[in-house]
């Protein structure tokens, strides 16, 4: 059973949609033991539609404290951030981790070559394949060149933004991506990182969380342990978002534990 979930975020992400504590009274109700507010930090995001994803990390860090000691005897609150990974923000990036003492540090591109792949503006000129590969591309780079994080963030989200899956879900091969998955899986394990299992791909429709079964798969055969359980709920409804589905594909998987996170160390949770 999985009773803690580590990507959440509150309206101190520019899209967020409620406080803090309506999204700690809904855990409380779902009997969560551990919540960790993970809102984005993107630095220099491009101005391309409403949001900003700049963080007021001090505001956010001393309400967390607040709530922290308000909700004590009913849940654990930890405080993490969701960092947005571009090249040229890296020294910002560790700057902000080594400035607080955070939990917990989730490494995320959301930016790709100075666009968003959520926008249509990402996909012009260029095939689905080559954008799915870009953001791969870009993911191994950070994982290379960025180090002060716990996991990489939901490792296949774009697919939910490929043209064809606003018609019907892209169903990306594996296969097609394989060399360079298992680059970025290699170069996790060997650094003591692990990945995200992001439960918002079955909100999304896509049929498995991110990643998709046959990374997580290689991933456990490559020897990787350290996996986190993140719905990047943000609303309430969306806490927890079908747990029950990620625990059942961890486990025939042969998965056996899952990893909570507190004061950046790691600390395994047996799944049954």
């Amino acid at each position: 059973m999985i009773t803690s979930d580590y990507h959440v975020h509150s309206n101190f992400s520019s899209d967020g949609k409620v406080s803090m504590e309506d999204m700690i009274n809904q855990a409380i109700r779902l009997g969560l033991k551990t919540l960790c507010f993970t809102d984005h930090m993107d630095f220099d995001y491009p101005q391309i539609g409403d949001y900003s994803f700049d963080l007021d990390v001090k505001k956010y860090y001393t309400k967390l404290q607040m709530m922290k000691e308000k909700y004590k005897s009913q849940i654990e609150l930890l405080t993490g951030i969701e960092l947005g990974y571009q090249p040229h923000v890296i020294d910002s990036m560790n700057a902000l981790v080594k400035e607080y003492n955070f939990d917990f540090v989730i490494n995320s591109v959301h930016v790709l070559d100075n666009y968003d792949p959520y926008y249509p503006t990402y996909w012009e000129g260029k095939t689905e394949e080559e954008g799915i590969l870009k953001c791969f591309e870009t993911i191994k780079e950070s994982c290379e060149n960025f180090t002060d994080f716990n996991v990489c963030g939901h490792i296949d989200y774009i697919v939910r933004y490929a043209p064809s899956t606003k018609v019907k879900y892209h169903e990306y091969s594996y296969p097609n991506y394989a060399d360079l998955i298992d680059e970025i899986l290699r170069t996790l394990i060997y650094n003591g990182k692990g990945i995200e299992v992001n439960s918002s791909g079955y909100k999304y429709g896509l049929g498995h969380p991110h990643p998709k079964t046959e990374i997580l798969k290689r991933y456990k055969e490559l020897g990787g342990e350290i996996i986190t359980i993140g719905s990047d709920a943000h609303l309430p409804d969306h806490i927890a978002y079908n747990f029950e589905a990620v625990a059942e594909l961890l486990n025939n998987l042969g998965y056996r534990y899952y990893t909570n996170f507190k004061a950046g160390k790691a600390i395994m949770e047996r799944l049954v």
